[in-house]
């Protein structure tokens, strides 16, 4: 059965449609290309930069990590941090020199070590808090030389900064070396909390956030290390910790690194001003109890840098010689003074 030809009015309705139809994709594909070549649209096929963090698991630095996160610090610098989750503070090290993560955190004394023997990582400050000497309420120590003859447990070896400081104090107090007046136990700090709580210890030096738990237990602090540092001579407040990542990836990756930093300076705000935050971040801590978490808190708020880089690169410089002279090459590695780029001298903003 043949077809009949369609009446003339309906043929000239389906090529008005068709004539549309064919106008309007030609104007939409116009309008794209132009759109497009204008910059005024985004490439939908880039990748978001993503900012590789090598933190342990439970460490302190992944609590801001989460406020980043959680508030899209990240996102709103046009970034993605990742957070990767490390065993060992020598696993961290371990990845970014094998290039499994961006960045770490460590300290300053490590990055010159690997200046000084030919790599190219830098440091911007993280965190002030160090730490300090713990002593039971019931010891009798109030003073330096109290601590004459008695046991006092060192977290983080005998080379460790703080011990270090704490000897080159007494040296310059009392005139002698704390490590031939004292009886150093060397221990994870863990287990020199639970030998302090138990009595079969007098005293600890240890890291900031053992230091906070002691606190929440009743032992007393009888000296910060901020204070120590302060009598050695440095004129700022001094980085403990910070961003470390190498040059040639803050080369390659410049608006990367920036937003990361400026994202960590955001989280850093609210840690110090929103009790609100720390309420949510509260399971992250792994506090027992109350007074366990506002002294962690508080720690954490003290330890927010609030000198300039600059000026915390110079109280290091200080520092470093005193540091040297005693840790010798086994801390410092084979360079006697800081070395040049230990600390990155760029601007976030």
């Amino acid at each position: 059965m043949s077809e009949k030809p369609l009446p003339a009015h309906a043929s000239r309705t389906r090529a008005l449609i068709v004539g549309g139809v064919v106008a309007f994709v030609a104007v939409v594909v116009v309008a794209f290309l132009f759109v497009r070549q204008s910059g005024l649209a985004p490439n939908l096929g880039a990748q978001v930069p993503t900012v590789r963090v090598g933190v342990l698991q439970f460490g302190t630095v992944g609590w801001e990590l989460d406020v980043i996160k959680h508030h899209g610090l990240d996102a709103k610098e046009g970034i993605k941090v990742e957070a990767v989750p490390l065993a060992s503070k020598n696993a961290t090290a371990v990845a970014l020199q094998g290039g499994a993560v961006d960045v770490i955190v460590t300290d300053w004394i490590w990055v010159s070590r690997q200046r000084a023997s030919g790599l190219d990582y830098t440091f911007y400050p993280h965190s002030v808090i160090a730490g300090g000497v713990m002593v039971r309420p019931d010891s009798g120590i109030v003073s330096l030389s109290d601590l004459r003859g008695k046991k006092i447990g060192i977290a983080g070896g005998p080379v460790d900064k703080s011990w270090l400081l704490l000897r080159a104090y007494s040296k310059k107090t009392l005139g002698d070396d704390l490590a031939k007046m004292v009886q150093p136990v060397y221990g994870a700090p863990p287990l020199l909390n639970e030998l302090i709580l138990k009595g079969e210890i007098p005293a600890v030096l240890t890291f900031w956030n053992f230091e906070a738990r002691l606190k929440a237990q009743g032992m007393h602090q009888l000296f910060a290390i901020p204070d120590i540092l302060r009598a050695l001579g440095a004129k700022h407040e001094v980085p403990v910790l910070g961003w470390v990542f190498s040059d040639t990836w803050a080369k390659k990756n410049p608006e990367a690194l920036r937003g990361f930093l400026r994202a960590s300076r955001a989280a850093k705000k609210i840690l110090a001003t929103s009790d609100a935050e720390w309420e949510r971040i509260r399971p992250l801590l792994k506090a027992p109890d109350d007074k366990t978490f506002i002294a962690l808190r508080d720690s954490y708020r003290a330890g927010i840098p609030k000198a300039s880089p600059a000026e915390e690169a110079e109280s290091a410089r200080a520092i470093y010689a005193t540091l040297a002279e005693l840790g010798g090459s086994d801390l410092v590695g084979s360079s006697p003074e800081l070395e040049p780029g230990t600390f990155w001298t760029g601007s976030i903003d």
